[in-house]
């Protein structure tokens, strides 16, 4: 069953006391009063259905709203009324990196989205075959709707508010500039608006917003949070010599966002330097939900443990543990994988996670140094 089960196991959390007797109501009472605390025990353990929304209604709220937002603005007109050439006065196109002709997708926004939602979920799912924590699943996912979420309205905003052009643009606005009928601004009045464009209105208002790209922005905003999950499931960057599979399986989800990336320049709906900051925005979102959901993104004593929405998480000496989080991790290389105090790290021997207890245990186990050592 492990941490998915409803029955509180007995584990470091518990100190291997047996089960309390009967309490009376007004314990009773004051127990279910009680929040979710991981150094009571209580976040070992599934919740109820109930005891979950309470804990998490304000992010589905919240998440709800964002993408009601981000909708809206996605279906809004282009604000900017931007300006471009299209020929010099001898007849030759000013930019033609933004006359190539409209091409199919090679992989369509929905599908890009879809990936970068559906294959961490997979992967977070998969993982519990040896984790067996809900309270790991609970906060992988929701860390990566946070960060997918999250990118998405911020970079649909930039669209909206700043934009540019597709490579293939003036392919959709089919510019008619007649003599004498229609006069250019700037110098040498060379510039236009869209005004003079005679495509299809809805192309041209997609072919106006271009900065940032949107499939770059999922794509990383996903795959970069499964990235950052693997690392701390798999401990690639700890304290032994992990085996090459862990390295490609890493390094796997990164490759994916940047096929998927590259794939934009290639069907020329995305200039090189959209996909860029498409790729910064969604990278950005993703170490910072991971944050947020974990009790640290590159430090590896700690980078798998869930974090709780009430109780916070102690890092220095003396700290109490991980309430049993300490085998939520895949690999079992070199003492991972049992619930045990961790040693420092070097030349931080006496901050690890159990303090004293860490660094006295710190040998025997692999993951930890003795204070004399650091």
């Amino acid at each position: 069953m492990g941490l998915f089960g409803r029955k509180r196991p007995v584990d470091g959390a518990t100190n291997g006391h047996g089960p309390a007797p009967r309490a009376s109501h007004e314990s009773r009472s004051n127990h279910q009063k009680e929040k979710f605390d991981i150094d009571s025990g209580h976040y070992n353990r599934r919740p109820s259905f109930g005891q979950w929304l309470k804990m998490t209604w304000l992010d589905v709220v919240t998440m709800i709203i964002m993408g009601a937002i981000g909708l809206g603005v996605y279906h809004a007109r282009p604000a900017p009324s931007r300006s471009f050439p299209v020929y010099f006065q001898d007849g030759e196109v000013v930019y033609p990196e933004f006359a190539y002709p409209l091409r199919k997708e090679i992989v369509p926004i929905w599908a890009a989205a879809l990936l970068a939602a559906l294959v961490p979920i997979v992967v977070f799912l998969f993982m519990q075959i040896r984790i067996k924590s809900f309270w790991d699943v609970n906060n992988a996912a929701i860390g990566l709707l946070y960060s997918l979420i999250t990118a998405a309205v911020f970079q649909v905003f930039l669209k909206w508010l700043i934009g540019g052009l597709r490579p293939h643009f003036l392919a959709v606005c089919r510019p008619n500039i007649l003599p004498g009928q229609v006069t250019g601004n700037g110098y040498r009045e060379i510039m236009y608006d869209r005004k003079i464009c005679t495509g299809d209105d809805k192309q041209i208002n997609d072919s106006l917003e271009s900065f940032p790209s949107g499939h770059s922005t999922a794509a990383w905003a996903g795959f970069a949070f499964l990235y950052f999950y693997l690392n701390a499931k798999l401990k690639v960057f700890s304290n032994h010599h992990p085996a090459m599979w862990k390295l490609v399986a890493l390094y796997t989800p990164l490759l994916g966002a940047t096929l998927i990336s590259g794939a934009l320049t290639i069907d020329e709906f995305h200039n090189w330097y959209d996909v860029v900051a498409g790729a910064i925005i969604g990278s950005v979102m993703a170490l910072s939900a991971y944050r947020m959901v974990y009790a640290s993104v590159w430090d590896f004593r700690f980078n798998h443990i869930p974090l709780t929405r009430h109780t916070p998480f102690a890092y220095g000496g003396g700290a109490p543990g991980a309430g049993g989080f300490e085998s939520a991790v895949w690999t079992h290389k070199a003492g991972w994988g049992h619930e045990e105090a961790l040693g420092g790290a070097p030349f931080d021997a006496a901050h690890g996670m159990r303090g004293a207890f860490g660094n006295a245990t710190g040998l025997r186990n692999g993951r930890g140094e003795t204070g004399s050592q650091a």
